[in-house]
């Protein structure tokens, strides 16, 4: 078994353990600083809407994608005068280029394209996206997403019929969306439908671990009311250790291929779909695989804390553990020997009688003669 391998096991059998409930604190605290600047820079820079939810003209230009072909077209665009025209955004697109303007009639278009063909480049297609068909992309957009919460809610009360959980879980997909728009916004990264589909995609990712971890939190805590070994908390805590070489596995076999398309996107492509859905993949995996550990069961844990009956529990296990404290004590007999005593409350454990040495030896049976031993 390898060295992780057996960390793995020690973690499952409870022989070392991650105080990850105990310590939610710390999560909440790491968690709440990279909310804040997430959100900060949603509310500082907002999202580089793309075309197709702010309307406009996107012309798919053949030219070599350099730095100077970039700033020539960017003037010829600027050139020619039109309003729309004005403000141009062009960025490299596998071995061409985009630019995208607002939009314009088809005149203006017209002379959009001669002024980038004067300007070096070769063939020259436009697309047309109008305002009002970006806005219902938008919309439904959010509808989806509402659709899904609504959904997550529904299933992980009838799987678990626990609250708690489903707010827990919520929390956590808040957590994970947030994050990646905010790396959207900071990155500049444009947003696509290729983004939405991404983060409705790490949503159901986060929505799997977390499950997971729950439906072991279930199998730790089933009859613990009546259980004076663990407390929920611990039993909770003991899942997340359970589970956690399994979502690191996990998690890092699904970054690596989502790794490797970002870098082509990025690298190779320069922009595109492919780019835009691979960053958000990335983001909200890394960010799934965080909250369902660090926060979604330390937040159940603590809301179900919160129940009479674990408060109750838990004060039953406290008092159990504090009599094992004083149970063993022990006894000096009249004969020199030391008694070693359980309470019997406690442990059904027979007494241990340690016997010692000296005068006080137990005498040993002696054997008659062999001549005298008579025949039975």
């Amino acid at each position: 078994m390898s060295r992780f391998g057996r960390i793995g096991n020690r973690l499952y059998t409870g022989d070392v353990s991650i105080d990850f409930v105990g310590r939610r604190r710390t999560w909440y605290a790491i968690s709440a600083v990279i909310v804040i600047v997430a959100a900060l820079g949603l509310g500082l820079r907002g999202l580089n809407r793309g075309i197709e939810f702010k309307g406009g003209v996107e012309y798919a230009v053949q030219i070599a994608p350099t730095q100077s072909n970039v700033e020539a077209l960017r003037s010829a665009v600027v050139g020619t005068g039109l309003d729309a025209a004005s403000d141009p955004i062009v960025v490299t697109s596998g071995n061409g280029m985009r630019v995208q303007t607002e939009p314009m009639s088809e005149d203006d278009v017209t002379k959009v394209e001669d002024a980038m063909k004067a300007a070096g480049a070769g063939e020259v297609s436009s697309s047309s996206v109008g305002p009002t068909w970006g806005a219902q992309i938008a919309h439904k957009a959010v509808v989806g997403l509402l659709v899904f919460v609504a959904l997550v809610v529904l299933f992980i009360w009838a799987y678990f019929r626990e609250w708690r959980m489903s707010a827990a879980a919520i929390v956590a997909l808040a957590h994970d969306l947030i994050i990646t728009v905010g790396v959207y916004s900071l990155a500049g990264f444009e947003v696509t439908p290729s983004t939405v589909t991404g983060l409705l995609t790490i949503l159901g990712y986060s929505l799997y671990d977390t499950v997971v971890v729950f439906d072991k939190v279930r199998e730790n805590t089933k009859g613990i009311t009546l259980s004076t070994v663990r407390t929920y908390e611990e039993a909770a805590n003991l899942a997340v250790n359970q589970t956690l070489v399994r979502s690191i596995n996990t998690s890092i076999a699904a970054l690596l291929p989502v790794g490797a398309i970002l870098y082509v996107g990025v690298a190779q492509l320069g922009s595109g779909p492919l780019k835009d859905l691979a960053l958000a993949l990335f983001v909200g995996m890394a960010a799934g695989t965080y909250s369902s550990i660090f926060i979604a069961t330390p937040l159940a844990a603590q809301l179900k804390m919160h129940e009479p009956s674990m408060v109750a529990q838990a004060k039953r296990v406290m008092v159990r553990r504090a009599k094992e404290a004083n149970s063993s004590r022990v006894v000096t007999a009249d004969d020199g020997s030391a008694n070693v005593q359980t309470d019997p409350v406690t442990t059904t454990a027979p007494t241990v009688r340690v016997m010692t040495t000296g005068s006080a030896k137990r005498a040993q049976p002696t054997k008659a003669p062999r001549s005298k031993r008579g025949k039975r």
